[in-house]
């Protein structure tokens, strides 16, 4: 058989680890779920369609050492989430079946441009331009589910010390099994793709040395320093 020529050399696939083993997780698409928990402007309101976007592969890196402060954005935000491993592919999944096709769980941050996330609302535009960027989605290494089952708790984040985000997975609006659903019904998932399922209120700024701390109760925490301005 022969092997494909390529124009230049591609990229190696981007990869996570895997908690308890050399084996690594290889990344493909990331779906993003926008206002999964109740925030202070949405309580009491009924529970609305769930908003996704997307961040590509690329963006992805694990939630070690400095994490890089982005260009033309000066309201740098985090977002902690709880992040699904889809293990196998599937389309028009019954929500009844939604957690069979979880190979694992993460912990990870939405890193945002807030000022430029909010200019796109107004405008009526698409978010990309705050929501991707190099580095713009940390990591922790996935526990499989085998491991450790389905995460319940709490999931947190600190900004030096001071706690700013603190929620239930419970408190989601959107279940796994109901984001993993829906997902499905308009896009068939593969194997190695990630779910980010939104993130609690205190989404917050963050400042050149800024040390951010975060984790999910059974999934593990990070710790990450905020690099300086570009």
């Amino acid at each position: 058989m022969n092997m494909p020529e390529y124009v230049f050399t591609p990229d190696l696939p981007v990869t996570l680890p895997v908690a308890g083993s050399p084996q690594r997780f290889p990344v493909g698409r990331v779906f993003c779920v926008g206002r999964n928990y109740p925030w202070p402007d949405t309580q009491g309101q009924s529970r609305q369609p769930p908003v996704f976007f997307m961040k590509p592969a690329s963006t992805v890196i694990e939630a070690v050492g400095e994490m890089a402060y982005p260009s033309v954005t000066e309201e740098f935000v985090h977002e902690i989430e709880l992040v699904v491993a889809i293990g196998e592919g599937g389309a028009h999944i019954p929500e009844s079946q939604a957690l069979a096709y979880v190979w694992g769980y993460a912990a990870g941050l939405d890193l945002t441009r807030r000022d430029v996330q909010r200019m796109a609302k107004r405008n009526g535009l698409a978010w990309e331009g705050a929501k991707v960027f190099d580095g713009a989605a940390p990591m922790t290494a996935i526990v499989p589910v085998a491991q450790a089952g389905h995460p319940q708790g709490e999931l947190w984040l600190s900004v030096n010390g001071e706690e700013r985000q603190r929620d239930s997975l419970d408190s989601q609006i959107w279940s796994v099994s109901e984001v993993i659903s829906r997902i499905s019904q308009s896009v068939p998932l593969r194997a190695g793709d990630l779910i980010m399922t939104g993130s609690p209120a205190g989404v917050d700024l963050l400042l050149p040395g800024d040390v951010v701390t975060a984790g999910i109760d059974g999934l593990g925490e990070l710790e990450m320093r905020v690099g300086p301005r570009p």
